[in-house]
């Protein structure tokens, strides 16, 4: 079986949660050998994320994990011989908490001068607020991207996690990891690769930045092209009370719309005209209340407009395309995405997810623990 383009990496997540796991995930999704380094269980402490250490947790699919107690010296030294063999490690606490345990980047890569050191904050390792707890919505809002979602009537709308967590963090993380792992391939050195969800969300903005300088986008929130300002590139409830996404921006793409919805008004002939705005949403609005989402779907869906149904989590694994293009998978019952992006040599792969410290003999038999040592790591109570 083809293996993925990460195959024969190294690489020890400390885990947390969030964006750190995000991006170990997507590493271990396309081959790399990800070891999670877990808490000791413990059942009497209390859980606020119940999916953690279960089959649905499917951000920790495809790793290893290795349960330690790092209060012990001995589990650390152990941590340590495990970055000695490592190419990156990967982490996701508040600035300090690592240097505190003795597991710093001087230290480890002291250990490794070769070792890519990942680190994923919110605010970032330095500045005025590097020591503030935070969450997603926190540093969304402080990229300006926060403020730019949303309708212009109502407070900004929180973009579930994917701006600050996983977009401008844990991919972000990922790719910083794998470039420092290439360059590491040529220098023979390591460095610490600090991964900050504001500066993250502020780079996904890089267009509307653009945008903003050169004068073509609006403060105001639903003013502009592609924000739901504009009657061409919004949402729209159907007659069932389900949704359709309509994105027909270009204008021989408009020109479709209206040719295929019947659109004939002569007020929608003026596409770019601002203030006629409201009035053609409302229009079509109006016009899509009409019909049922499939319907739309049956007349829409396919052509030039730029059109898809809006689906919910149920129903987007079922929708023919991404059946077709097998976008979800089903891992012990839980359906998932699958990993992206495609490969045609070497496809990435979604594993399985591991209990935690479930794996501890096998991972140091297979990074080159005798096991007469790892009998006595058991024994010892480390592993």
């Amino acid at each position: 079986m083809a293996k993925g383009p990460l195959t024969g990496l190294r690489v020890i997540e400390m885990v947390g949660i969030g964006p750190c796991p995000f991006a170990a995930m997507m590493l271990a999704d396309m081959g790399a050998d990800v070891i999670r380094i877990d808490r000791k269980p413990d059942p009497s402490a209390p859980n606020p994320y119940p999916t953690l250490g279960t089959q649905y947790d499917v951000m920790a699919r495809g790793r290893r994990s290795l349960a330690l107690d790092l209060k012990d010296p001995r589990a650390r030294r152990l941590l340590l011989d495990l970055v000695a063999k490592a190419d990156a490690l990967v982490e996701g606490f508040r600035p300090g908490v690592m240097e505190r345990l003795g597991l710093g980047p001087d230290v480890c890569m002291a250990r490794n001068p070769k070792l890519v050191y990942g680190r994923v904050t919110g605010w970032g390792q330095d500045g005025p607020l590097a020591q503030a707890a935070g969450h997603d919505l926190n540093y969304v809002a402080l990229s300006g991207m926060l403020h730019a979602m949303g309708d212009a009537d109502r407070p900004p709308a929180p973009p579930l996690n994917l701006v600050g967590d996983f977009g401008g963090g844990g991919m972000m993380l990922a790719f910083g990891v794998v470039c420092a792992m290439l360059e590491a391939r040529t220098s023979g050195r390591g460095q610490v690769v600090d991964a900050a969800m504001t500066d993250g969300a502020a780079l996904l903005g890089a267009m509307m930045y653009g945008l903003r300088a050169h004068g073509s986008w609006s403060a105001a929130r639903g003013a502009n092209f592609i924000d739901g300002g504009a009657p061409f590139y919004a949402t729209y409830a159907c007659a069932d009370g389900k949704f359709i996404a309509v994105g027909a921006i270009e204008p021989q793409f408009y020109a479709r719309l209206l040719a295929l919805t019947g659109a004939s008004d002569p007020a929608f002939a003026r596409q770019w005209d601002r203030a006629d705005w409201p009035a053609l949403k409302e229009k079509f609005a109006a016009l899509f209340a009409t019909r049922p989402r499939d319907a739309w779907c049956a007349l829409l869906e396919g052509t030039d407009v730029c059109f898809a149904p809006v689906l919910d989590m149920d129903e987007a694994p079922r929708h023919p395309h991404n059946a077709a293009r097998a976008a979800f998978v089903e891992l012990d019952g839980v359906t998932q995405p699958a990993p992206a992006p495609r490969f045609s040599r070497t496809p990435g792969q979604a594993g399985t997810v591991a209990a935690p410290g479930q794996d501890g003999a096998a991972i140091l038999a297979d990074w080159g623990w005798t096991e007469d040592v790892i009998a006595t790591l058991r024994r010892d109570n480390i592993v």
